[in-house]
């Protein structure tokens, strides 16, 4: 009779034998030597790096490819015509716009 030992695979159960040293097969797509050299590197930096890049590029996208104008509810013409209607309808009678102090405060009553 053959005695067998049993040696489990060197990155645990379930994990095959062609695998690199750090127990990568194939990296994604950075590949095995740069997925490598990323996991040697300073966490801060490995991570920090990428976050700071994707903010800058977030802030670029806002400021700069999405800008757009501000909406006609801003323009001063409509808010002063929405403050008007809102006195004219008495809203808020009490601490808002139709207040009393409100209405001594307002330039355009």
């Amino acid at each position: 009779m053959v005695r067998v030992f049993y040696e489990p695979p060197p990155y645990g159960p379930r994990t095959n034998l062609n695998k690199t040293r750090w127990g990568v097969r194939g990296g994604g797509l950075v590949g095995v030597k740069n997925l490598e050299m990323l996991s040697k590197m300073n966490p801060n930096i490995a991570i920090g790096v990428p976050v700071v890049a994707a903010i800058g590029l977030a802030f670029f996208l806002q400021g700069v490819v999405f800008r757009k104008d501000l909406p006609f509810s801003m323009e001063p013409e409509y808010q002063a015509a929405q403050r008007a209607y809102m006195r004219y309808h008495n809203m808020n009678p009490i601490f808002g716009i139709s207040s009393k102090k409100a209405r001594a405060m307002d330039p355009d009553a």
